[in-house]
């Protein structure tokens, strides 16, 4: 099979960005409806569509931003002034922050953890899209995916949990690689191959 090679150097470098090092321009709405619709092409038994956006962009994420470091002050009122500038400034470290909601749920057929796969496919097909327009992107979560408070105030029910929170933005910060895995540490071979 010839190597389709666009597609091979990008996934040859791929590569997350801080969140911390993006900047302004983001994805406008006609980008991030377009980031949007690819990301959603993912595998999904079912056709269930076991996930969900929630878009933040401009004020609102300096307002949610406020909302989460109030949290945050509950659980640990002897926060430092930078640990609460942190949480602060958590959405507003890049021009978007998508997050990506599993809506998993028994169903007759499908797993739950299936389902859930799904979500975290989306999370990587967000992330490529964001990429693929030219985009600088990082898939985290953090403490806010995971805590009943936090979920709440970023929108989501209760049943639902933050597959990840994807920050979308430009950088000027020179790309540079992590270690990767050896594939001798992470790959067993049953089978000898067909010539």
């Amino acid at each position: 099979m010839p190597i389709q090679k666009p597609l091979f150097d990008y996934l040859s470098t791929r590569r997350s960005i801080p969140a911390l090092q993006m900047t302004e321009p983001g994805p406008d709405r006609t980008e991030l409806e377009q980031i949007l619709t690819l990301a959603s092409r993912v595998p999904d038994h079912g056709k269930l569509a076991p996930w969900r956006f929630i878009v933040y962009r401009g004020q609102a994420r300096a307002e949610l931003g406020e909302q989460l470091l109030a949290i945050a002050l509950k659980k640990n009122p002897e926060m430092t002034e930078e640990a609460r500038q942190i949480e602060r400034s958590r959405l507003t470290r890049s021009p978007v922050v998508i997050a990506v909601v599993s809506t998993a749920a028994e169903h007759v057929k499908i797993p739950v953890w299936e389902q859930e796969l799904s979500a975290g496919a989306v999370c990587l097909n967000l992330f490529m899209a964001a990429n693929a327009h030219g985009y600088a992107a990082n898939w985290l979560s953090e403490w806010v995916a995971y805590d009943v408070d936090a979920k709440a105030a970023l929108g989501v029910k209760r049943q639902e949990k933050i597959a990840g929170l994807v920050y979308i933005g430009s950088t000027t910060f020179p790309q540079t690689d992590r270690p990767r895995p050896e594939l001798k540490d992470i790959v067993s071979w049953v089978g000898e191959a067909s010539e």
